[in-house]
């Protein structure tokens, strides 16, 4: 009956010097990254191309509604000319739109004056890095 030891290779380990260990686990990790990177560039690639097709779509269905909103603008200018004169009606139905507009401007200028510019978090994050960097030890 034979015993199975576990192969390990000391003969190719105790040839090789420290230096000539850390060599390939430098080029390993290097390689590693490299690949890592790549993935990375390729899973971009691919959800990039997700993204403008979405995009696309959107675009279109922000057109679509759009043209809906101007036919229905023409269409209660219509019908409101059924009641009053066509002018008038005309009158009615863009000054709604501008009110609307003029809601939507007010109310976008003010989230507009809360939004800041400059990412906070990862600005302390980048600082406490490279205090680190400079003093890894405490």
């Amino acid at each position: 009956m034979t015993t199975h030891t576990p192969h390990h290779r000391a003969d190719e380990v105790t040839g090789t010097s420290i230096g000539e260990l850390i060599g390939n686990i430098s080029n390993d990790l290097s390689q590693l990254f490299r690949q890592e990177v790549e993935l990375a560039k390729a899973e971009l690639k691919q959800e990039a191309s997700k993204a403008g097709q979405a995009a696309g779509m959107l675009g279109a269905a922000a057109f679509a509604g759009y043209l809906a909103v101007v036919l229905l603008s023409f269409a209660a200018v219509f019908a409101l000319a059924n009641v009053m004169d066509g002018g008038w009606a005309a009158l009615i139905v863009a000054a709604a739109w501008a009110i609307a507009g003029a809601v939507l401007f007010v109310k976008g200028r003010g989230r507009l004056k809360t939004v800041d510019p400059v990412p906070h978090r990862t600005v302390d994050t980048l600082k406490e890095d490279a205090r680190w960097l400079k003093n890894p030890n405490g």
